[in-house]
């Protein structure tokens, strides 16, 4: 006995010296009281804020967390909507409040990767490594800040940029039936940007993953994916995904 505790006090002087935390850690604990559609309504987070990240452990059948968003704050529960499967979650699963609103990585390490809108790569090369996060909900820039539209963006197509001239920092709107070339257009202003120093973001919302993976196949034949993001949550994913 004692050369056990002889040995569990010399690991613990070791932990301490090389840094350990010890720092007590306060987490405010839920439970999943309903689940259904990818929506959860969960009671005990009354310390929950509007919009937060709220975590799903990992558990036996689920490998990774799952995330969710706090929308409707309830005196006696909260009701999130689940970013991803929510198959995998059951009434008495546990749910942690991250104490954060919901952010993505944002810099220069998301160039050239696909990412889902969480700013996960679902590329299959490997992590992101970021320095800094962007909240999705923040109060934009008043009008005397921003910096006037004084710069053309050619989009390669000679009709646009005669007749309907765009700059940057302009917003443009691409509206037509299905199968008239809307992304077509998107894509080759996104090609002719090559060599100009402009970083393009190509967002796919409720597409075929066919569609988004043609689009990802026609910007690296091109090189384009050298200076382009790609956001893509295709008609596979969950409606919280594509909100």
């Amino acid at each position: 006995m004692t050369i056990l505790a002889d040995d569990l006090l010399s690991r613990l002087k070791a932990g301490i010296q090389s840094g350990v935390d010890l720092q007590p850690r306060q987490v405010n604990v839920g439970t999943v009281a309903r689940v259904g559609d990818g929506v959860v309504r969960i009671e005990g987070l009354d310390q929950a804020m509007a919009s937060e990240l709220l975590e799903f452990p990992v558990k036996a059948g689920r490998n990774e967390p799952v995330f969710a968003i706090a929308l409707n704050l309830e005196d006696d529960a909260v009701s999130a909507i689940v970013l991803g499967d929510y198959l995998s979650i059951e009434e008495g699963d546990q749910v942690n409040s991250t104490g954060r609103v919901i952010s993505v990585p944002v810099g220069q390490g998301l160039v050239g990767r696909v990412v889902n809108p969480l700013g996960q790569p679902i590329d299959g090369k490997g992590p992101i490594t970021t320095t800094a996060e962007r909240p999705i909900e923040r109060i934009a820039p008043g009008v005397i800040t921003r910096k006037g539209v004084d710069t053309p963006l050619q989009t390669g197509l000679v009709v646009l940029d005669a007749l309907i001239p765009i700059g940057r920092g302009q917003r443009e709107l691409i509206i037509g039936d299905r199968g008239t070339g809307k992304t077509a257009i998107a894509i080759d202003t996104i090609i002719n940007q090559k060599g100009k120093g402009v970083d393009c973001v190509y967002v796919a919302i409720g597409q075929k993953a066919s569609s988004i993976k043609n689009v990802v196949r026609a910007l690296e034949q091109a090189g384009a994916m050298e200076y382009t993001i790609v956001v893509a949550a295709s008609a596979a994913e969950s409606a919280a995904m594509q909100y």
